[in-house]
């Protein structure tokens, strides 16, 4: 066991509290609905980033290479000032979604270098500019820059032309659960030396301006470069500032002067540090050195090239004579070894150095998007004590006053989706339980928790309509982190997957109950978290009226079903109970499964046998029935609903194996259609499957078709066939199509900012991966297609899922010109020696030639690459 093993064993054993003090900070606050209080429900407008800096955050904090402690009652971050930015550099900037041409979007450049699940070692880069930042030119640009034009970049404005940044390193090591060391190393890569300030800094959520009787936390200097923090509830804690020039005091309170013309209770505000700095305002500080918010200031010139570096330290141990002794370097140094011991014992095969760095830097992705998530939706509806109520004529999420969250979540990006979604959720939990299965179960966990979840079954989505309609992809999450953790690290943890599967069971219910409007077992699922795949924003009412029979909402159940199968089977090995339970879901997903193939005696299925592939139909309110003909994503998840039976399982469980039976010698008519169930396959296995071997093929031979499907850099989204084959339907002389797309979105469906037309997904073709795998449990070596389709070259299925892995790791991986696909024409990260090896992990890939885009930071479902790399060179972690 290594050392950080062992930190993790002490922490789930409560032994020491390793989890406390983490990455815990947002990198954007304002614009989210829970900081919104405006009539209408308009987030961006009510709280811009112009107010950020001066208007004390109800919910959670931001920052820059920020921790916190796990109910961020206290925070520690980084501030910035070149000498020529008109504000400090306290938190990263971005486009608000009506700013941008493709909805929000991060204007920065920071690294996810390395982390640890204890975090007991971190490190994080941040590049910030010499020059002023251009605030204004970068939304004035991207307004002026329509749908079809790329986004505009900080980099392009040519503002780190000439290296003329910095390189701002921040290290943590903590020499023990509430001892945690911090190292900031400023590198000047201009060929001319520079000053900087930079301000670590320490402040405390402001909870006491909105909660009655809440005593108020203060922060004091005490001698010489030390700040005493103490708070109520967490007690006393010091930040040592090694040679730090001077400490500034503020506290974290609205500037009510400058936003909204009213006089402030107290000269020293929020912004007070940034006003002392940037505008030479010294009365904006407190001089009696006291208050809620603190830095150090350090007044750095830094000659070219080379490198300052601070040291700081946050500990509960008040007493300490030399905070930065030997001792310090000798952490730094055992912890930065620790965490190569620990993601070698996690990947220990024969990876190339640049696979190691790509997976590296995909966990640490990962661990550092963990945001501390408080959102109490009926104290938000309310108002609260302190303040004025809120006059809401939009009321959002209304519906979910149940919902209290307090936690710990893994998000999809800290910037652009500082918030929970529920589908992405269980993407991250693959990847992170490889290396911290306790995080990744609690994550499971949470969201089917009576706080969260609704009481009529339902899982929140995400915070700007919990009610929204994600895949149900809970179940899966859940029996693969299951899997994962008895795996590799031998634990079979029962309770688990017990309490989840419980909660599921009321989730399936309501799914059964929401989501068939006609019991037919055809699912309207609504838009499914798939945005713009299809001509019609399908969350709202159809222009045509009527309702779409969707095959990708009905192949998602008839996955949930397979997946609650293989759980209560699991369960059933020391529970009988659980054995109907099976027979149960094993009974539905047979229905869906015929439903999906023939529905009732209609002629118009789910299914098209002239194109052979699976389409939505839409039901007309006069009874008309259209295939809906895009040949998309929609039509590869039925893939998704796959599952064998070992031959030991209808040996084990004779009450599950009698109803078996019953229902194939009693209904032969739900198997007409269908993967055989009967007829054992490869090791006596059998079969559950929508898509049996002849429908696989006709769907295969799409898929992999590289003018359709398939792209060098995995699935497209939708086929490349729409390039010249645009699917256009008419209502009323107006057409409404679908294009091949396989960059940003033309459209203005769901903002402009997701684009499901074209472009390379990880989490579906992770799904599309794990399926063929499945499959070829059952087909076996003589079951091959032709891949890519036309080539003559025929492989079987998990020789076609390994080349499906390898295309999706070569987005991130060096090319034979030592270019990275992912960063496309970006000629810093494709030449410079301080660029090319650092990793951006997008919300999703331009579907020809790879390169990111979206979200640069949604290491959430796309740290699956991590998962990608260990699979393909190490054998034991299979499926």
């Amino acid at each position: 066991m290594t050392a950080e093993e062992k930190r993790l064993e002490e922490d789930r054993t409560r032994k020491a509290y390793w989890r406390r003090w983490g990455p815990y900070l947002a990198e954007r606050q304002w614009g989210t609905v829970r900081e919104d209080y405006s009539s209408y429900g308009t987030a961006w407008d009510y709280f811009p980033h112009d107010h950020a800096r001066s208007r004390a955050y109800r919910w959670g904090e931001d920052g820059i290479a920020g921790i916190s402690d796990n109910h961020q009652r206290l925070c520690f971050a980084i501030a910035l000032w070149n000498g020529c930015d008109s504000i400090l550099k306290e938190r990263l900037f971005g486009l608000s979604g009506p700013e941008g041409n493709h909805g929000e979007d991060v204007k920065e450049y920071y690294f996810y270098l390395d982390n640890t699940p204890s975090h007991a070692y971190m490190k994080y880069l941040y590049k910030y500019p010499q020059k002023a930042f251009p605030y204004t030119q970068l939304v004035q640009e991207n307004q002026r820059r329509g749908y079809r034009d790329p986004e505009f970049e900080l980099v392009d404005t040519g503002i780190f032309d000439n290296n003329e940044y910095f390189d701002v390193f921040v290290e943590y090591a903590k020499a023990s659960d509430e001892d945690i060391l911090i190292q900031i190393a400023i590198v000047n890569q201009a060929a001319e030396t520079k000053n900087l300030h930079i301000l670590p800094t320490l402040w405390f959520r402001n909870t006491w301006s909105w909660e009655e009787n809440s005593k108020k936390p203060i922060l004091r200097k005490s001698q010489s470069n030390v700040i005493d923090a103490f708070h109520p509830t967490l007690g006393q804690r010091c930040l040592y500032c090694e040679n730090a020039k001077t400490l500034l005091f503020t506290e974290n309170e609205t500037n009510y002067e400058r936003l909204f013309g009213i006089k402030n209770n107290s000269p020293y505000v929020k912004d007070g540090i940034n006003d002392c700095i940037v505008n030479n305002q010294i009365e904006a500080v407190n001089p009696e050195q006291i208050g809620t918010k603190a830095a150090a200031d350090y007044e750095l010139t830094i000659g070219a090239g080379s490198t300052q570096i601070l040291r700081l330290r946050l500990t509960d141990n008040t007493e300490l004579l030399e905070p930065f002794g030997t001792y310090f370097e000798v952490i730094f140094h055992q912890r930065k070894q620790e965490a190569d011991e620990f993601y070698q014992r996690i990947s220990p095969g024969n990876f190339s150095e640049d696979e190691r760095n790509v997976q590296r830097q995909a966990f640490a992705g990962l661990l550092w998007t963990k945001q501390y998530y408080h959102y109490v939706v009926e104290d938000w509806l309310n108002g609260d004590p302190n303040q004025p109520p809120p006059e809401r004529q939009y009321k959002r999420n209304q519906e979910w006053i149940h919902l209290y969250n307090d936690d710990i979540i893994s998000m999809p990006d800290k910037w652009e989706f500082p918030w929970f979604a529920a589908w992405d959720l269980a993407f991250h939990t693959i990847p992170l339980a490889t290396i911290d299965p306790d995080f990744a179960k609690r994550q499971l966990d949470r969201l089917t928790r009576e706080w969260y979840m609704h009481p009529n079954g339902q899982i929140p989505a995400y915070e700007w309509h919990f009610s929204d309609v994600n895949p149900p992809v809970h179940a899966w999450g859940t029996w693969r982190v299951y899997q994962i953790e008895q795996e590799i690290y031998g634990r079979a943890d029962t309770d688990f997957l017990e309490r989840v599967f419980q909660k599921l069971l009321l989730n399936f219910t309501w799914w059964v109950n929401r989501k068939d409007n006609n019991d037919n077992n055809v699912f309207q699922g609504g838009f499914l978290g798939l945005d713009n795949i299809g001509i019609f924003d399908r969350s709202s009412e159809l222009p045509t009226g009527g309702h779409i029979d969707q095959s990708d909402g009905t192949s998602w159940m008839g996955m949930y079903c397979l997946n609650m199968l293989a759980m209560a089977l699991e369960l059933a090995k020391n529970n009988p109970t659980y054995e109907d339970i099976a027979s149960k879901f094993f009974e539905h997903f047979l229905y869906i499964a015929d439903a999906m193939n023939h529905i009732g005696e209609t002629n118009i299925h789910l299914w098209d046998d002239t194109d052979q592939f699976f389409y939505d139909v839409l039901h007309l309110p006069h009874g008309a029935r259209h295939h809906l003909k895009v040949r998309s994503m929609v039509g590869l998840v039925p893939l998704f609903a796959v599952e064998t039976l070992e031959p030991n399982t209808l040996e084990r469980f004779p009450g599950f194996r009698k109803r078996f039976e019953w229902l194939i010698n009693n209904r032969p008519n739900l198997q007409k259609n269908i993967a055989c169930l009967e007829i054992p396959g490869i090791g006596s296995r059998r079969l559950l499957a929508i898509v049996n071997p002849d429908k696989l093929k006709s769907i295969l031979q799409r898929m992999l078709d590289e003018t359709e499907f398939l792209s060098p850099y995995g699935i497209r989204s939708v086929s490349k066939y729409h390039a010249d084959h645009p699917y256009i339907f008419e209502i009323d002389g107006q057409p409404y199509r679908v294009d091949y797309e396989p960059a940003e979105s033309t459209s203005g469906m769901f903002g402009g900012n997701s684009n499901w037309r074209g472009p390379v997904w990880f989490p579906m073709n992770y799904l599309i991966i794990e399926s063929l795998q499945k499959l070829y449990r059952y087909l076996g070596d003589e079951f091959k297609v032709e891949c890519p389709t036309g080539s003559g070259q025929f492989m079987n299925l998990t020789e076609v899922a390994t080349e499906l892995s390898h295309r999706l790791m070569r987005i991130f991986l060096k090319n034979g010109t030592n270019h990275r696909p992912v960063h496309g024409g970006n000629y810093l990260f494709q030449t410079d020696p301080h660029w090319r090896d650092l990793i951006l992990f997008y919300e999703y890939f331009h579907g020809d030639n790879g390169a990111g885009l979206g979200a640069n930071h949604q290491t959430g479902w796309t740290g699956l690459v991590a998962s990608l790399i260990r699979n393909c060179n190490y054998q034991n972690c299979g499926l």
